[in-house]
């Protein structure tokens, strides 16, 4: 039995593909218990799906492969051919290699994204909740993710944000240090405002603001984040309630003017107001970046920060390969010991069956009245010629084949010239 990582990712297939294999969150608890039942040879499965990648965990025959591949082809409703054009598989100590980058974000599109480590937990997760992770999935999860965690804290893979929307709430976080009794006002209700909404709510923000020309969708947005809806036209009024300010509205001109935040920074009697304007054009005046008690920063601030951080992580990565390495050998030596524990015990089980046979054997012949001393001999004759009768018939078929390496094995074994 070996371990199997089969799928596509960003790099190999297109968005349009991606969606069309993605497994929907409801569908996951069926699908694992039908490729268990429906693919010879599968064991244990996991399934991580996620916008950029979709993999099966197995554990599978590896002339097996091409059954999995016609079970997901035909479970997805995609081609075959054009399934085969974007797979890729690892084995074993492979497949280790590449569960620790995925988990660690060493393989997402976000290099470093913090996200994948829980998504990569869940799948597991639900995988043994449902019956469909033995031993050996087992032992591979718990031995990535260690792993995966060590890169993540001995490197600081995802120590610098490289999304402006990240960015943006970790400069809030130097500038405040505690978020949580800190409020937010958001202009714009876009992917973008949506994201930042996202890391703020992580941070544990007191409160949010949602501003933007349509209520309707500013309404939407609040609504995930338990926010306040509010249109642009009351933004002057909001500006002395908030202590950050993150602008992203695609408006043609400025929707915040220097005496506005002039006027809130008297009436928040100078309690300083972060303010970040990622829109292009700008949606807050330059001008109010001269004001005092007021951080203002531009996307161009943001962009030449994401770019070193980019830069940084990079370098991250590349340190990160000896972890990665030394966890995937982890990996294959304790799944070799845990191989060899099972053997262990299969051999005691198959010795105390013999030894129970023959104490069988001899408790009748004594209570059959035969004599004690000729009772033990035949024991002991019993029990040596079962006990080395398979290995007997396998040393003599070695020395007939000429297998040195038996003979060796079997002279180390036991203590052979």
């Amino acid at each position: 039995m070996a371990i199997l990582a089969y799928g596509l990712n960003y790099r190999t297939a297109p968005i349009e593909l991606r969606e069309r294999v993605a497994f929907p969150e409801d569908t996951l608890g069926s699908a694992l218990v039908e490729v268990t039942q429906a693919v010879p040879s599968v064991t244990e499965a996991a399934i991580l799906s996620t916008c950029n990648r979709t993999e099966l965990y197995c554990a599978i025959e590896p002339e097996r492969e091409s059954a999995l591949a016609e079970w997901l082809a035909a479970h997805r409703a995609v081609p075959a051919d054009e399934l085969q054009s974007a797979i890729y598989r690892y084995w074993d100590q492979d497949a280790a290699s590449h569960l620790i980058r995925v988990a660690a974000g060493l393989d997402s599109q976000v290099l470093g994204e913090p996200q994948i480590m829980g998504q990569v937990k869940s799948a597991y997760e639900l995988a043994r909740n449902l019956g469909a992770m033995g031993s050996e999935l087992n032992l591979l999860s718990q031995v990535a993710l260690n792993a995966a965690k060590q890169v993540r804290t001995d490197t600081g893979i995802g120590r610098n944000p490289i999304s402006v929307a990240y960015a943006a709430v970790t400069m809030a976080k130097q500038i405040f240090t505690d978020l949580t009794h800190k409020r937010a006002l958001l202009l714009g209700a876009g992917d973008t405002i949506k994201r930042v909404a996202e890391h703020l709510a992580e941070q544990g923000i007191d409160g949010m603001t949602i501003a933007n020309r349509t209520v309707a969708n500013a309404e939407a947005l609040a609504a995930r984040f338990s926010a306040q809806p509010v249109q642009l036209s009351a933004v002057p009024k909001a500006l002395r309630d908030h202590d950050i300010v993150i602008a992203s509205t695609g408006s043609a001109l400025p929707v915040v003017g220097k005496g506005a935040v002039e006027a809130a920074i008297r009436q928040r009697r100078h309690r300083p107001i972060f303010m970040v304007d990622i829109a292009v054009p700008r949606d807050i005046e330059p001008e109010v970046g001269e004001l005092p008690d007021v951080y203002l920063y531009s996307i161009d601030d943001l962009s030449a920060i994401v770019e070193e951080n980019r830069r940084q992580r990079l370098l991250e990565a590349d340190s990160a390969e000896a972890l990665i390495d030394q966890g995937a050998r982890r990996f294959i030596a304790e799944r070799r010991v845990r191989q060899g524990q099972r053997m262990l015990r299969q051999y005691r089980e198959n010795a105390e069956d013999v030894q129970a046979a023959e104490l069988e054997k001899a408790l009748k012949s004594l209570r059959n009245g035969t004599p004690p001393e000729a009772v033990l001999t035949r024991l002991s004759e019993g029990l040596t010629r079962k006990l080395i009768h398979q290995p007997t018939v396998a040393l003599r078929a070695a020395s007939a084949e000429g297998r040195m390496d038996l003979l060796e094995a079997f002279k180390s074994v036991y203590g052979l010239d």
